[in-house]
């Protein structure tokens, strides 16, 4: 499957939040939608399960209209949305019923999802007895309690301790290779880094970056080397360069342990080496710089 958002604009009164939102994920991939608090992606994951109504632009599932009733949506919104006072098997299985599940199935796979992710013991307590942990993952196990064919993950890791992180994550890496169509928001960029092909940064109700992360981390660290040496300081390091290799790179970033470097011309790479070695610098690392998503998500968003 393959579902295309194309040129959503949503406005609330006078107020557009959605100024043209264009997007696309695939079956069996994830796509990570990021953005800051505001941005506009809770406002476009509610027109995509038609919660909202876009004022214009359309949903296409393989080139048809989305109707989000025709599928079986695995939804986990970033407000936590189940019964405290409830029993947990018994409001998920209330809950799989209204989305299409028989009694029976809902019950075998309310059972199956809660052992999965290992709080079956938690059954029959109400959820608010349970740790936020154990909430979440509860939380997790009505999302994919009907089988989804797609699945909205929106801020998943939240409150989870490290372990049940990585069933967490383990379980997101099963739903992609069953050929699942993801979608995953979280602020959590490591997270995103490690499932998502794809992504797509909204900011003030714009995409100011979309497309293949593999990509995009190769066009942000485009010509730029990671620099350090042994017995001089950063700073110092600065200094000779900005003295004496200027015609040849400019620092972008001064790190810790290591500088950024822009090469003023990419054929220059191996020229800078080999001066660096002339000078009898001891180099502790020359390497092509790639940057996290983290760094390419302030510079697209930050403030300027």
């Amino acid at each position: 499957m393959k579902l295309e958002v194309k040129n959503l604009r949503k406005s609330f009164s006078e107020n557009e939040v959605l100024h043209g939102i264009s997007f696309s994920v695939e079956s069996g991939k994830a796509l990570g939608l990021l953005g800051k608090n505001g941005a506009g992606k809770t406002t476009t994951i509610r027109i995509l399960m038609d919660v909202f109504k876009a004022n214009s632009g359309e949903i296409l599932l393989d080139g048809k209209k989305f109707k989000p009733r025709n599928y079986q949506i695995g939804y986990l919104p970033e407000e936590r949305g189940l019964y405290p006072k409830k029993k947990v098997a018994e409001q998920i299985v209330y809950l799989a019923e209204l989305r299409g599940l028989s009694s029976k199935n809902a019950k075998q796979n309310t059972k199956m999802w809660l052992e999965k992710l290992g709080v079956d013991e938690y059954s029959n307590k109400t959820l608010d007895s349970l740790s936020k942990g154990n909430q979440q993952k509860v939380q997790l196990a009505q999302t994919l309690v009907c089988n989804p064919e797609i699945v909205i993950l929106d801020e998943p890791f939240s409150g989870l301790d490290p372990i049940n992180a990585q069933i967490l994550k383990d379980t997101v890496k099963e739903l992609i290779t069953q050929n699942k169509l993801v979608i995953f928001s979280s602020h959590q960029m490591s997270y995103v880094e490690e499932f998502c092909e794809e992504i797509a940064i909204i900011n003030k109700g714009e995409i100011v970056l979309s497309g293949n992360l593999k990509n995009i981390k190769k066009e942000f660290g485009k010509d730029r080397l990671i620099l350090s040496a042994n017995d001089i300081t950063i700073d110092e390091l600065k200094n000779i360069i900005d003295t004496k290799f200027s015609d040849l790179v400019i620092v972008n970033e001064v790190k810790k342990n290591y500088l950024i470097v822009e090469l003023i011309d990419s054929k220059t790479k191996n020229q800078l080496l080999q001066t660096l070695i002339n000078e009898n610098i001891d180099i502790e690392k020359f390497a092509i710089y790639e940057p996290d998503l983290a760094d390419i998500f302030v510079k697209k968003v930050g403030e300027k």
